[in-house]
């Protein structure tokens, strides 16, 4: 079994993506469970988790109507605004419905690098501790300073790298992004997805350039606190569904089968506690 902790869907006329633009060809088209379905399928993944690609909360809603018509969508990371006065409310209204399992606000568009560190974010972090929600943390090296006084702020706060924070692999940039990742995989909160990080690579990319940094994530994080995401679609602009799986699964042979297994499947359920909570045949009540 193999959990896709991190995937996307968009439909253009909803009008949420101010990001996507023509430029983006491969991207700039709907992408829908019907696209999806097939690569999971032929690639034995059983289920995933849809991240919000747009910074509102009728985009999350959205998310969460599709996940509840398709049961492989076993969990869903959203959106809202942190610093709202009525945040709080608004977090606790959408945990209501139980395939929400996270919240990501999207830092690397933010211009204060600082953002995550405001006073006024604190009410929204504690209402998502206390309703066991994860932080996906969408940031660039430049964030991973602020993050390291994050994430040591709210210790009881599960928070999730996404993309290994995007290290400049087409210039092989290593540092300061190295040091300050190691720094940050000694808050045991802290887990870190094994994505996004061919599109970093720029073109022409190969398995080699890769590897340094790859290594790097895995012997600070290890097994235990490392997840497979995809990026789909994303992950179109620079490879293919099954191409980044024969990869990802290439880079874990060293850490045996219990875990390439560990990173496969099983952390997903530490990253994102919600997860455990999910039924085969559970009654979705309205939100």
């Amino acid at each position: 079994m193999t959990i896709d902790t991190h995937q996307h869907f968009w439909k253009l006329d909803r009008g949420d993506y101010g990001w996507l633009t023509p430029d983006l060809a491969p991207l700039y088209r709907d992408f829908l469970p019907g696209d999806l379905e097939p690569l999971l399928a032929a690639n034995g993944v059983t289920g995933t988790i849809a991240v919000q690609a747009a910074d509102t909360e009728d985009e999350t809603e959205y998310l969460l109507s599709l996940a509840d018509r398709f049961d492989w969508i076993i969990g869903v990371v959203g959106w809202v605004d942190l610093t709202a006065p009525r945040a709080p409310e608004t977090i606790e209204r959408l945990a209501r419905h139980p395939k929400l399992v996270g919240l990501r606000p999207m830092i690397q568009d933010i211009k204060d690098d600082a953002w995550m560190l405001r006073d006024d974010l604190g009410p929204a972090i504690t209402a998502m501790m206390d309703l066991n929600l994860t932080f996906d943390a969408l940031v660039l090296p430049r964030h991973l300073c602020h993050l390291n006084v994050f994430v040591a702020r709210y210790s009881h706060l599960t928070v999730v790298i996404d993309h290994c924070a995007k290290p400049d692999i087409r210039n092989q940039v290593f540092e300061p992004w190295a040091s300050q990742f190691t720094e940050l995989a000694s808050s045991q909160n802290t887990y870190c997805k094994l994505s996004g990080l061919v599109t970093e690579a720029g073109e022409n990319w190969s398995d080699d350039d890769l590897q340094p940094y790859v290594e790097h994530v895995l012997d600070n994080f290890g097994p235990k606190r490392l997840l497979f995401g995809s990026d789909w679609p994303v992950l179109n602009i620079a490879s293919e569904y099954s191409q980044w799986i024969t990869m990802a699964c290439k880079f874990l042979e060293s850490q045996g089968s219990s875990g390439e297994k560990s990173v496969l499947s099983e952390n997903a359920h530490g990253a994102y506690p919600r997860l455990l909570s999910q039924g085969g045949n559970m009654q979705i009540d309205r939100y």
